[in-house]
């Protein structure tokens, strides 16, 4: 039905709805990377210690700690979306977004205000990573509802296309930094400039999605379901949930190692240089800008399953090797080519993943599903690689230990496949 309807609208329409639903998804993005890059520096700026391991822990903790209010504002938020509307939803989840990201940007350091700084830094990841859990998932929904009859994967693939964009300005933003400011200058304060500028561009974005409209598919539906029926519906799907999160577990794990954790990797690991692991950050964010749509494309074509196993199986038999050859010799050429490997994982699989999700949920609750699996994917995958990743170097001080964090979720990614695309595990995609 919903396919239907989206056909009517001209091309124009249809591009202009996925630019304003998908700056919300830029903002996210775009501060997430800056966490992660500058984590030695908010280190310690809210977290010091005498140890620079402890206080890199301690920061990446608090960013995980966003991650594990994921499900929770799935719940939460994502109920509301499917009982009030897309439109509304988006606009309520990039506020609350736009809160956590002025709370960190503004927050004074540990030096001048005490415990006070690391606590409201918790506090601004605690809200961001609440109105996360469900920004994707309504994205993706409100994009496989406006999408033309076959082109599912190609449009929800631009739900993830759009991070790549906020991955490539917020890595020319610190490169930028990187060559006009010197290390004590960014050390002191220089860090902050690119989340100042994510909080300028925060009402240019309110603009975009505010001029949404609802979608055909939704303003179609005449039942809207209670929250008694929708945490019904949940339960009564609780597999299909928990196969979609270990569905996500492969695409969540990579995007946070070649995006979040890249940066500290190539400069407290391989000992490369701020300027290198920007560079190798730009390029991967374009890389998985190309790939996503293509993935998202193919799976059209071909169908969801081949596309899903096929990379999870090339992700099993090549992640180790390829961080043993990374760990071997360090250098910059080899930091790029590992991380474009994995960035076409990531892409194909990605562009796959997101519409398969979309369609495995049942119809009433999409948004809350959709969100709920990614949400809890992401708090135990994705959220905990750069915690988990530092921990298996300093634990096995072997440079390519991150490889089995990435095993694990391409393992989990091949079995959860296997589940949810055999024949009496689908579920209708449309009403």
């Amino acid at each position: 039905m919903q396919q239907a309807l989206a056909s009517q609208h001209p091309a124009q329409s249809r591009l202009g709805a996925v630019l304003r639903v998908t700056s919300g998804n830029f903002l996210e993005q775009f501060d997430f990377f800056l966490f992660g890059f500058y984590a030695s520096y908010i280190g310690k700026a809210f977290f010091p210690t005498s140890s620079e391991f402890a206080s890199l822990m301690l920061t990446f903790a608090v960013f995980g700690a966003g991650f594990l209010m994921r499900p929770l504002g799935a719940i939460v938020l994502g109920s509301y979306v499917d009982r009030i509307g897309r439109r509304q939803g988006l606009i309520v989840t990039l506020g609350i977004m736009a809160c956590g990201t002025v709370l960190i940007a503004f927050v004074p350091d540990y030096s001048q205000i005490g415990l006070a700084a690391p606590l409201l830094v918790l506090l601004g990841r605690l809200l961001q990573g609440f109105s996360a859990g469900v920004e994707l998932g309504g994205v993706s929904v409100y994009l496989s509802e406006i999408a033309t009859p076959g082109h599912k994967g190609f449009y929800t693939s631009w739900q993830s296309a759009s991070q790549q964009v906020a991955i490539v300005v917020a890595a020319a933003i610190g490169y930028g930094i990187q060559l006009w400011l010197s290390p004590t200058q960014i050390a002191a304060w220089g860090w902050r400039v690119p989340f100042f500028i994510g909080c300028l561009i925060i009402p240019l974005i309110f603009l975009l999605r505010g001029s949404l409209q609802e979608t055909d598919a939704f303003l179609a539906r005449k039942h809207r379901p209670s929250l008694r029926e929708i945490f019904g519906t949940i339960g009564l799907h609780w597999r299909t949930i928990v196969a979609g999160m270990f569905l996500v577990s492969l695409t969540t794990t990579l995007f946070y190692f070649i995006t979040v954790y890249t940066p500290t990797f190539g400069k407290s690991v391989l000992h490369l240089t701020a300027q290198d692991s920007l560079i190798v950050t730009l390029c991967v964010g374009l890389s998985n800008f190309c790939w996503l749509p293509i993935g998202g494309a193919l799976s059209d074509r071909i169908g969801r399953k081949p596309l899903l196993l096929g990379i999870s199986l090339l992700a099993l038999l090549t992640a180790y090797p390829v961080m043993v050859w990374l760990a071997d010799a360090p250098s910059f050429a080899r930091l790029l080519s590992a991380l474009l490997w994995f960035s076409f994982f990531f892409g194909m699989y990605n562009g796959a993943m997101v519409a398969a999700l979309t369609e495995v949920m049942p119809v009433y609750v999409r948004t809350v599903g959709f969100s709920l699996a990614f949400s809890l994917a992401t708090a135990i995958f994705g959220g905990l690689t750069p915690a988990v990743s530092t921990a298996l170097v300093e634990m096995t001080h072997s440079k390519s230990s991150p490889a089995y964090w990435l095993l694990f979720a391409a393992g989990s990614a091949c079995v959860a496949t296997l589940l949810l695309f055999a024949p009496r595990k689908q579920q209708p995609a449309d009403c």
